[in-house]
């Protein structure tokens, strides 16, 4: 161990996030990213990981340095609140809930249905959307509710975004293809299930326990 190179390995291995997944699972993009095996699990080399880290810190610490927009991607049960805490602990957009086809291949579009979620919000609060009936405030208040769903962590991202933060690039596979199409650059964590040259700064870890996805996205957005 180099604890020159990064003196929290220590904190990794305490947040599990050598734990990797069966090795029948291991795409073959991360098989130098193994350091062994035991009982049929793949162990991560976090040395290396301690590099890719640093490198993606590096990477979004300029963006903020400079005022860029970082889009906060986390819809797996054990990431959604993670990610949104710490995307607003910063004052960062973020998806939680579920990704929109086209959120940013459509953004025009996407832009329009958070103007009009803005809009009811608006007409909501001064009481101006009473002049309906009661089965139609019914209707305009899902229409809230999913919109709210949708798009509450983006509400006030005016334009695209200029890097993507993301856990788990398998579980978010249309928004890294949406963000490779856009020439958007994506910061991930990912486990030994992914392929992990579908993202432009990889972080091989343990994505699927909460103990390490806050260890790493606690270290990204220091």
């Amino acid at each position: 161990m180099n604890e020159h190179i990064n003196p929290n390995i220590d904190a990794m291995f305490q947040a599990g996030a050598h734990f990797g997944y069966s090795k029948t699972r291991r795409h073959a993009s991360v098989a130098k990213r193994i350091f062994t095996t035991k009982n049929r699990v793949d162990i991560i080399d976090i040395e290396k990981t301690a590099l890719e880290l640093e490198k993606a810190l590096a990477f979004l610490s300029d963006l903020r340095a400079n005022g860029k927009i970082i889009l906060f991607v986390g819809t797996k049960p054990e990431a959604k609140n993670i990610i949104k805490a710490a995307a607003e602990r910063i004052g960062m957009p973020y998806v939680s809930e579920r990704w929109v086809g086209g959120a940013l291949t459509n953004f025009s579009e996407i832009k329009k249905r958070i103007a009009r979620l803005v809009d009811l919000r608006d007409k909501k609060s001064k009481n101006e959307l009473d002049i309906y009936t009661k089965k139609e405030r019914l209707l305009i208040d899902k229409e809230i509710a999913d919109m709210e769903k949708n798009f509450s962590g983006i509400v006030d991202m005016k334009k695209m975004p200029d890097a993507m933060l993301l856990i788990d690039p398998k579980k978010e596979h249309i928004a890294v293809t949406e963000a490779t199409k856009m020439h958007i650059p994506t910061v991930a964590l990912l486990n030994t299930d992914c392929d992990m040259k579908a993202v432009t700064y990889p972080i091989v870890g343990n994505d699927a326990s909460t103990s390490s996805i806050n260890y790493f996205v606690s270290e990204l957005t220091k």
